[in-house]
C-alpha cells in the first residue's frame, strides 16, 4: 500500500517540523511519501525542510514560483502522488500533528468503506481533549456546513464510525480511484470553501464520506489565515460561500441568498459595533468580486 501525504506550505516555518515528525512516526504498514508543496514562502521554511530532511527519500519538495493558493498547490501534489502510483492521497494541513496510528486507522477504515473518502477525529492542538471536528454535517435547505462536536469536550460521544456530509480539507484521505473520477480541488476558491465544494461534488457523484473516530489529529486552528477574525478570512468566506452554493444548490439558491443576506448583515452589524470596519469592507469586496466573477487570489 502506498500513501502520499500532501502538505501545502506558505510561510509555515513554525509548524512544519512538528507535522512532518508526527508523520515520520506513523505506525502504518505502508510505503509513505510526504510531498511538501510550497507557495513561494519567504520565511525560510523550505530551506529548513531541506536542511533537516534533504537526505530522506520519503520527503519530496515542490517549489512554486508564486502563491497560487491552497487548491492549486494541493492539485500539484495530487498529480505528483498519482505519478508515484499512490493508492491513497492524504491532504493534510501542515499546522497539524497526527497520533502515531492515525494513518493506520484511516487505512483500516478505508478498507471497510471501499472507494470512500475518510476523515479523522480532529482536536484543538492546545486543548487536546476538546474537539474541533468529528466529521461534518450539512443543513438540509441552504446546505450550510458545520463541524460536528465543535468545542465539545471529548467524552466518547462521537466514537461511532459513520457516514458524514462534509469533510474538512484539514485532513482528507482520498483513494486514487476517487481522484480519477472527481479530479482535484477547484482552484477558483484559492482559500476556504474548496473542501465544501469538493464534499458537495462527492455527494453528487455518489461517493461517500466516512468519519473515522479512531484516527486522531491535532490542529492549530486558523494558522493559515491568522484566524477567523481577519479581513482575509471575511473576504474569502463572503465570496467563496456564494460561489460554492451557486454551483451546487440549483433551485434552492434563491433561498440560500436570503439566508446569506441575513447572515452577513448580522455579522457586519456586530463587527461595526466592535469597531471592526475592515471586516465589513472585506465582506463587501468579496460579494462584489463574486458578482464580477473575479476569483482566485485577492489582488
Amino acid at each position: 500500500m502506498k500513501i502520499a501525504v500532501i502538505l501545502v506550505n506558505y510561510n509555515g516555518l513554525r509548524y512544519n517540523t512538528a507535522c512532518v515528525e508526527s508523520l515520520l512516526r506513523q505506525q502504518a504498514d505502508c510505503l509513505l511519501k510526504i510531498i511538501v508543496v510550497d507557495n513561494a514562502s519567504r520565511d525560510g521554511s523550505m530551506q529548513a525542510i531541506e536542511e533537516r530532511y534533504g537526505g530522506d527519500d520519503r520527503i519530496e519538495t515542490v517549489l512554486l514560483d508564486d502563491n497560487y493558493g491552497f487548491s492549486h498547490a494541493n492539485n500539484v501534489g495530487i498529480r505528483r502522488a498519482v505519478k508515484w502510483e499512490a493508492d491513497h492521497v492524504l491532504l493534510l494541513n501542515n499546522d497539524t500533528e497526527a497520533e502515531a496510528d492515525m494513518i493506520a486507522q484511516l487505512m483500516a477504515c478505508a478498507e471497510r468503506h471501499r472507494d470512500s473518502v475518510i476523515v479523522p477525529k480532529i482536536y484543538y492542538s492546545d486543548r487536546r481533549n476538546v474537539l474541533w471536528s468529528a466529521g461534518g454535517a450539512v443543513s438540509p435547505f441552504v446546505r450550510k456546513v458545520r463541524h460536528i462536536g465543535l468545542d465539545q469536550e471529548d467524552r466518547g460521544q462521537f466514537d461511532q464510525e459513520q457516514q458524514v456530509g462534509f469533510g474538512t480539507g484539514c485532513c482528507l484521505m482520498i483513494p486514487r480511484a476517487v481522484i480519477e473520477r472527481t479530479g482535484g480541488l477547484d482552484e477558483r476558491f484559492f482559500l476556504y470553501y474548496e473542501d465544501t465544494e469538493y464534499s458537495f461534488r462527492l455527494r453528487e457523484m455518489g461517493i461517500a464520506l466516512y468519519y473515522c473516530p479512531a484516527a486522531r489529529l491535532y490542529h492549530k486552528v486558523g494558522a493559515s489565515s491568522k484566524g477567523a477574525d481577519s479581513p482575509l478570512c471575511a473576504y474569502y468566506i463572503a465570496r467563496n460561500w456564494l460561489l460554492c452554493n451557486r454551483m451546487h444548490l440549483g433551485a434552492r439558491y434563491p433561498l440560500f441568498l436570503l439566508y446569506y443576506a441575513v447572515n452577513r448583515t448580522a455579522c457586519c452589524i456586530l463587527w461595526l459595533l466592535h469597531g471592526k470596519s475592515r471586516l465589513v469592507w472585506a465582506t463587501g469586496r468579496g460579494i462584489r468580486d463574486h458578482c464580477r466573477r473575479k476569483y482566485g487570489q485577492i489582488p
